[in-house]
């Protein structure tokens, strides 16, 4: 199973979000995984409401540091536009998504964000296929 990983810099949005899409539509495809490189230690209050709308509990999630993921190579590292390369991470491929911080967003560019992460995510599950 090739593993993903979703780093933002605080582990509370753009990753945790993009961590629940890989979930969703990767089902027992992909092994999959948050964290952050200044987590923050919750999960924003936004991310867990706007996917309840979609059936999703985010509110299970928590936020984490590098520290805390396994070890080993990831087929994927996926930084959310925030500067972080996540030189201690071994990844066959690495990429950045230039997705601005949503955190201080009103709702519908808060959904219009989750949304973005959605499509990113199943174009990079279609990748792996």
């Amino acid at each position: 199973m090739k593993k993903i990983l979703f780093v933002c810099v605080e582990n509370s949005c753009r990753s945790q979000l993009a961590e629940a899409f890989a979930r969703i539509h990767g089902k027992n495809k992909v092994e999959v995984y948050s964290s952050g490189s200044r987590p923050s230690g919750k999960v924003n209050e936004k991310a867990v409401a706007t996917m309840a709308e979609l059936g999703y509990d985010l509110g299970s999630h928590y936020s984490k540091p590098l520290t805390e993921i396994p070890q080993g190579e990831y087929e994927f590292a996926i930084t959310m536009g925030c500067g972080d390369e996540c030189p201690s991470v071994q990844a066959k491929h690495r990429q950045d998504w230039a997705i601005p911080d949503p955190k201080h967003m009103d709702p519908d560019e808060f959904r219009e964000s989750r949304d973005l992460i959605e499509k990113k995510v199943k174009a990079l599950l279609d990748e792996l296929e």
